[in-house]
């Protein structure tokens, strides 16, 4: 796939696309927007074999895979109050430049987010954004984070940017042995990139303590899946329940524990069944929002 460049007003998003070399898109296609989590940049969404452009290309839907503020060669952000929210509020109106500019005949915007990123695009659906946003498909984040996490993330060296070790990246990000392929989780490491430090404190912080309240004011369909063996979030079927429930003004949600898979589903043996239920998700909503 192709990388990519959006500018608005002075801010700079680099990033993926499925959009270059002759791409078509299929009639009542919607445009996702890709947001990936901390320490990763958009090119988590585009690892060759486990790509969501190439296989959302094979169906003629659109893909942006944004590098958000403070990744690749994405404009920083700094703030002194929640990153994530502040994450937000830039990329919905860059998300509005490009519905501008790309959005062409598709009847509205599925955002997908992992991890931070699904935190990030919950925030911007329940600002109700101006854009036509019609679902929203998350993975790798949930309810509670185990009770060492934050103090784990709070030792780490006092600088804005943190680059994991990566083999503690992989034992967090990935499942038992068994779980993903021989690639894996080598193929991956294209992806990796160093983390701001306020976005580990913010996921196992201040996001945990809000999470409730943003999760009750996003209005459009909502999919979710977490991985059986994620070890950033405390996971089981009771916290799966308590996602579901925050989501009560949502028009529906399909959430549920994905077997087989650690944080990184998209990375693990199930993830073709994975991103196609995603983009089924995503024809599903825009053609929902036609009707």
């Amino acid at each position: 796939m192709s990388t990519s460049t959006h500018t608005h007003g002075d801010r700079t998003y680099t990033g993926r696309t499925n959009t270059a070399d002759g791409f078509v898109a299929s009639p009542g296609a919607p445009l996702i927007v890709a947001l990936h989590g901390g320490t990763y940049s958009s090119m988590y969404f585009d690892i060759p074999g486990y790509s969501l452009l190439d296989r959302a290309a094979s169906r003629g839907i659109p893909v942006i895979a944004l590098d958000r503020p403070n990744y690749g060669g994405s404009t920083p952000l700094e703030t002194d109050d929640s990153i994530i929210l502040a994450n937000a509020d830039a990329l919905t109106e860059a998300i509005g430049s490009i519905w501008a500019d790309h959005g062409g005949q598709a009847p509205g915007v599925v955002l997908l987010g992992h991890s931070i990123g699904g935190a990030v695009a919950t925030a911007i659906a329940a600002a109700q954004p101006s854009w036509p946003l019609v679902g929203l498909a998350l993975s790798g984040c949930l309810v509670c984070v185990p009770q060492e996490s934050r103090g784990a993330w709070e030792a780490l060296p006092p600088i804005p940017m943190i680059d994991l070790p990566v083999p503690m990246k992989d034992q967090v990000m990935f499942g038992p042995v068994g779980t993903y392929a021989d690639d894996m989780p080598a193929a991956s490491h294209p992806s990796n990139t160093p983390v701001p430090k306020a976005e580990l404190l913010d996921i196992t912080g201040g996001w945990l303590e809000r999470r409730a309240n943003v999760c009750g004011r996003v209005t459009v369909p909502v999919h979710h899946r977490q991985g059986e063996f994620d070890a950033l979030w405390v996971t089981n079927q009771d916290e799966i329940d308590e996602f579901r429930s925050g989501f009560g003004a949502s028009e529906s949600v399909d959430t549920a524990l994905q077997p087989g898979s650690g944080h990184c589903i998209d990375f693990h043996l199930p993830s073709e069944r994975f991103q196609t239920s995603q983009l089924d998700f995503a024809q599903q909503c825009a053609k929902a929002s036609v009707a």
